[in-house]
């Protein structure tokens, strides 16, 4: 297997690596300002990565954890999560995130007025709402009727990776470059680097985060470590799928039998009736055979008489 230059961004310590530390954080900026549509208002100037334990509410209750969390200048909060694989309730994964971070403010003075907006980012390697065309979606909490945002506290944003089908050449904003980045990094030789980057010097920066012949050999073993566990999920996953399949296919056999034998009794003659009677008693209980075949259970019994 030939090694590329490029590391994948999508792997869990490489992307806490480029956007996640102190160093770069300006790359994390950078990124939030391409990707949150801010409606006017000031576009992130500082962060302050805050730590990414969410606070259970209990002790029963086992800890959250975020990829990354910080604040702005303002005191507002983002989260940003990147997702591989779906998972069964992450649209309301991510409210929970939201809702732990915004109430976990009011510890400092207990004023609700001074509780600042969360934004959730997701970048999701998987259809998250298969309806939708576009690659990204925003979504905040609306008037059903005059669709005003008076509750501006909560804002989602998703980016759905695989929606996103341009190709080099067809580039032409830093939002595409960043998708582009997720999607292809890994696979991007570096004669190819120059059409992706452009004059985006902090785009660049990332791909150099990325470049594992700068990476020392502990950091190398983190990144291979998360790839394995990843691939040990995706296989966990995949047995439970075919494992599905199976009992789906098993237990359909047995319908389709119950049922093509049901089907006989109905068009049979009298002594096919009875065998055929007989020959799903012998697999399966009285009150099966009588759900299946229409009669009752005490029909049914009589022929669990010896002849």
């Amino acid at each position: 297997m030939t090694l590329t230059k490029f590391l994948d961004p999508k792997n869990d310590v490489a992307f806490k690596k480029i956007f996640g530390t102190e160093k770069n954080k300006d790359i994390l900026i950078q990124f939030l300002n391409d990707v949150i549509d801010f409606k006017g208002k000031q576009p992130i100037k500082n962060v302050t990565f805050l730590k990414n334990e969410l606070d259970p509410e209990t002790q029963a209750h086992k800890v959250s954890l975020v990829d990354i969390m910080c604040e702005d200048q303002s005191g507002n909060r983002y989260i940003v999560e990147m997702q591989v694989c779906r998972q069964k309730g992450f649209e309301k994964r991510a409210q929970y995130y939201a809702a732990k971070a915004y109430t976990s403010q009011a510890k400092k003075n207990g004023e609700y007025h001074d509780l600042k907006e969360v934004i959730f980012l997701a970048v999701a390697d998987f259809d998250m709402f298969p309806k939708k065309k576009g690659y990204k979606s925003d979504h905040v909490i609306l008037d059903k009727e005059t669709l005003e945002n008076d509750l501006k506290d909560f804002s989602f944003t998703f980016l759905e990776l695989r929606k996103m089908k341009k190709k080099i050449d067809q580039l032409s904003n830093r939002l595409e470059k960043w998708v582009y980045f997720f999607l292809h990094a890994e696979d991007t030789k570096e004669k190819d680097l120059a059409k992706i980057v452009g004059s985006d010097e902090i785009i660049e920066r990332a791909y150099e985060e990325l470049d594992r012949f700068s990476w020392d050999d502990k950091d190398l073993m983190k990144y291979e470590n998360a790839e394995k566990r990843e691939a040990d999920h995706q296989a966990i996953l995949s047995q439970k799928l075919d494992e599905g399949i199976a009992i789906g296919r098993a237990e359909g056999l047995v319908e389709g039998e119950a049922k093509g034998h049901a089907k006989g009794l109905v068009e049979g003659e009298e002594k096919g009736k009875i065998d055929i009677i007989r020959r799903l008693l012998a697999k399966y209980p009285p009150e099966f055979v009588a759900e299946m075949t229409g009669l009752t259970l005490q029909q049914i019994e009589q022929f669990l008489v010896p002849e």
